[in-house]
C-alpha cells in the first residue's frame, strides 16, 4: 500500500461496509419477488462494473467487449453444474479461473493495439464466442433444479438470500478495488491511462501491468457472470455475450464516475431499477426500452457531468482538505562534488548510431561519450536529429546500426522501462505529466519503476522533491503547477528512480531568465552531487553557463565536439545555426 493511503483505505472499507449493511436492512423488507430480483441484480451488474472500472477507467484500456468475461463465468458455471453436478460455490472460482485465462489469451494479442483499435478488437471477442455457442447448439441452458440443497446450489426460495449473496459478491469486487487504488497497482495503472509513454520511461513495463489489470478485471467479471446465470436460472449466448451486456459496464461507469471506487455502484444503483422499471410497464409499448434509457443515460451525463457523478458532486461540495506538508527526507551521504574531466571514465559511450524512416536519414553515424559526472551539452539547429537521438538511446526507436553502452551494458535492443531500470533518466522535449495525480505521486512513479519498495519510493520521491525546490507543492495535482513547476517535476520524477545518466530533452523550454536560472541551478547541484547529464537545449548563453562539452548535430550527424568556447567559435557550427548568408555578411 501507497504510503499516506492507510487513512483512505481505513475510510472506504467503513463506507462500504454501512453501505452494504443499509441495503441489505432495506432489502430485507421488500417482498415483492420482481423487486427484489432488481434488488439482486444492482449489486451483480455493479460487480460487473467495477471490473470495467479496474482496466478501462484506472488504466485507461477502453474495453468494449468485457462480455466474454462475463459469459465465460455464467457459461463455465452453468456447464459445471449440469455436467458434474458442481455446486455453483466452485463453480463460480472455476468460471473465475477461466476468466483470468481468457484474459491472458485475448490480452496477448490486443494489447498490441491502442486506442480505439483496441477498444473494437475487444468487441469483437464476445460477439465471436456468441456465434461459436449459437453453432456449437448451446443456444439455452437451464440450471437443474436442486430445492433439496438450496444453500449448496444457490437456489434460495427466498429471494432475499439471492441479494445477500449479490452483496457479498459486490463487496469482495470493491475491497479487490480499494486494494488496487492504494496499492502501487493503482498508481501504475493511473500513470499509463495519462500518458504511457512517460509511465513506460519512469520505468513502469505498462504491458505487465495492463495484462495485470485484465486478469483481474476478468476475473470479477467472469464472477459476476456466474452468479447472474444463478439468478436468472437460465443463460443464452445472447444474455451474457450480447452488445448490450459489453456496454452495460461502460454505461455503468461513466455514469457514476470513471476511474473512482464508487462509480459502477452509483451508476448500477440508478440505472439498473430505471431501466428494469421501464422495461417491466412499457416494455410492450416501445421495446428495447432498456438500450434506450442507457443510451440517455450517457448522453445526459455527457452533457451534464462529463466526469461523472462522483467527480461533478465530489468537486462541487465536498472539496478535499489540503494534506499537510511533507516532512523532510532523512539525510543521506551523496557522493562527493568533483569536477568533470572530459578525458575521465566514460559513462556511456555511442558509437556509430544511425536511424532511417524512409528515404529521410534522421542520425548518422552518430558517436560520442559522456564521461561521468559530465554534463553535455547536445545542441544543433531544429530538425537535427536531437530528440531522436534520445529516442535511440532510452528505447523508443529501435537503432537501424551502431552501439550505444552504458557502463558497459548494452542499451539497444531495450524496452523503454529495462534501459530506465539500467539507470537511464528521462525528461521529454514536451512535459509528460500524470495531470489528475497531485505532484508527490507523479515522483513516486518514477521511483516505483526503479524497483524501491512502498517505503523506499516515499522517501525517494520526497528527497527528489527537496532536491528540485518542489517539496512545497508536494500535494497539488500536476495539471495545476506552472511550466517552471512541470519542467522541475520532471527532473525529480527521473531522479527519483535512482538513476546514474539524466538525459533530458529542452528542460528550459518556455521558461523565461528568471525561471531558466532557477532550473539551471537545480542542474549545477546534481553535477556538484555527481551526476552526469546530457543535455538537449537551444538556449545557447544557458548552455554555456552548465556544459563541460558540447556535441553539435546538424542533418543527423555530428558536426562538431569539443570544449564550448571552441565549438561556438567554430564557423561551420556559426553556419549551421545562423546560415551561410548571416555569415557572409559578417565577413564583408
Amino acid at each position: 500500500m501507497r504510503n499516506g493511503t492507510a487513512e483512505k483505505f481505513r475510510r472506504d472499507l467503513t463506507i462500504l461496509i454501512i453501505l452494504s449493511a443499509l441495503y441489505l436492512g432495506l432489502s430485507w423488507f421488500v417482498t415483492n419477488s420482481y423487486y427484489q430480483l432488481i434488488l439482486t441484480l444492482v449489486p451483480i451488474w455493479a460487480a460487473f462494473g467495477v471490473s470495467w472500472n479496474i482496466l478501462s477507467g484506472y488504466g485507461g484500456q477502453l474495453s468494449f467487449g468485457h462480455a466474454s468475461f462475463f459469459g465465460i463465468g455464467g457459461y463455465v458455471m452453468t456447464l459445471a453444474l449440469i455436467y458434474w453436478d458442481l455446486t455453483p460455490w466452485l463453480g463460480i472460482p472455476l468460471g473465475m479461473i477461466a476468466g483470468g485465462v481468457a484474459a491472458v489469451i485475448i490480452g496477448t494479442p490486443t494489447f498490441r493495439l491502442r486506442g480505439h483499435y483496441f477498444a473494437l478488437s475487444m468487441l469483437a471477442y464476445p460477439l465471436a464466442i456468441l456465434y461459436f455457442l449459437q453453432y456449437f447448439g448451446f443456444q439455452e441452458l437451464s440450471l437443474p433444479m436442486h430445492r433439496e440443497n438450496p444453500v449448496a446450489y444457490l437456489e434460495f426460495t427466498d429471494p432475499r438470500y439471492n441479494t445477500l449473496v449479490g452483496v457479498g459478491l459486490l463487496m469482495v469486487a470493491v475491497f479487490v478495488c480499494i486494494l488496487v487504488e492504494n496499492s502501487r497497482f493503482g498508481l501504475a495503472l493511473l500513470a499509463i491511462r495519462q500518458n504511457e509513454l512517460a509511465a513506460e520511461a519512469a520505468g513502469i513495463d505498462s504491458k505487465t501491468w495492463k495484462m495485470r489489470a485484465l486478469v483481474v478485471s476478468g476475473m470479477i467479471a467472469a464472477a459476476a457472470g456466474g452468479l447472474y446465470a444463478c439468478v436468472q436460472l437460465v443463460v443464452t449466448p445472447e444474455s451474457v455475450f450480447g452488445m448490450l451486456v459489453s456496454a452495460q459496464p461502460v454505461v455503468f461507469t461513466l455514469f457514476g464516475g470513471v476511474a473512482s471506487l464508487w462509480g459502477p455502484v452509483i451508476g448500477a444503483t440508478f440505472l439498473v431499477p430505471l431501466s428494469k422499471f421501464l422495461d417491466a410497464y412499457a416494455g410492450d409499448i416501445l421495446p428495447g426500452i432498456q438500450g434506450v434509457v442507457y443510451g440517455a443515460a450517457v448522453i445526459v451525463i455527457i452533457l451534464a457531468a462529463p466526469d461523472g457523478l462522483y467527480w461533478t458532486l465530489r468537486d462541487r461540495f465536498f472539496k478535499p482538505k489540503a494534506a499537510a506538508p511533507i516532512a523532510p527526507p532523512p539525510p543521506e551521504p551523496r557522493a562527493s562534488a568533483k569536477v568533470a574531466d572530459p578525458s575521465g571514465k566514460p559513462l556511456m559511450v555511442v558509437q556509430g548510431l544511425s536511424k532511417s524512416f524512409g528515404g529521410l536519414r534522421a542520425n548518422s553515424d552518430i558517436s560520442f561519450t559522456i564521461a561521468e559526472g559530465e554534463i553535455l551539452g547536445i545542441i544543433g539547429p531544429n530538425g537535427a536529429g536531437k530528440t531522436t537521438l534520445f529516442n535511440l538511446l532510452n528505447g523508443v526507436l529501435p537503432a537501424d546500426t551502431g552501439t550505444a553502452t552504458l557502463a558497459g551494458e548494452s542499451m539497444l535492443g531495450k524496452k523503454v522501462h529495462q534501459v530506465c531500470r539500467m539507470g537511464v533518466g528521462r525528461t521529454f522535449q514536451v512535459v509528460r505529466s500524470f495531470p489528475r495525480l497531485p505532484l508527490i505521486d507523479n515522483v513516486i512513479v518514477g521511483a516505483y519503476g526503479a524497483g524501491l519498495s512502498d517505503d523506499e519510493a516515499a522517501r525517494e520521491a520526497i528527497r527528489a522533491l527537496y532536491r528540485v525546490g518542489l517539496a512545497e507543492q508536494a500535494n497539488v495535482p500536476a495539471g495545476q503547477l506552472t511550466n517552471k513547476q512541470l519542467r522541475l517535476m520532471e527532473l525529480a520524477r527521473a531522479l527519483a528512480g535512482r538513476p546514474r545518466l539524466l538525459l533530458l530533452d529542452e528542460t528550459l523550454a518556455g521558461l523565461g531568465r528568471e525561471e531558466c536560472d532557477d532550473v539551471l541551478d537545480v542542474l549545477k547541484r546534481l553535477r556538484e552531487e555527481g551526476m552526469t547529464i546530457g543535455i538537449i537545449e537551444h538556449t545557447m548563453h544557458a548552455m554555456l553557463r552548465i556544459a563541460d562539452r558540447f556535441v553539435v548535430l546538424d542533418h543527423g550527424a555530428v558536426l562538431a565536439s569539443g570544449l564550448p568556447r571552441t565549438v561556438v567559435e567554430d564557423r561551420t557550427v556559426i553556419e549551421a545555426y545562423l546560415g551561410k548568408k548571416w555569415l557572409a555578411k559578417q565577413d564583408a
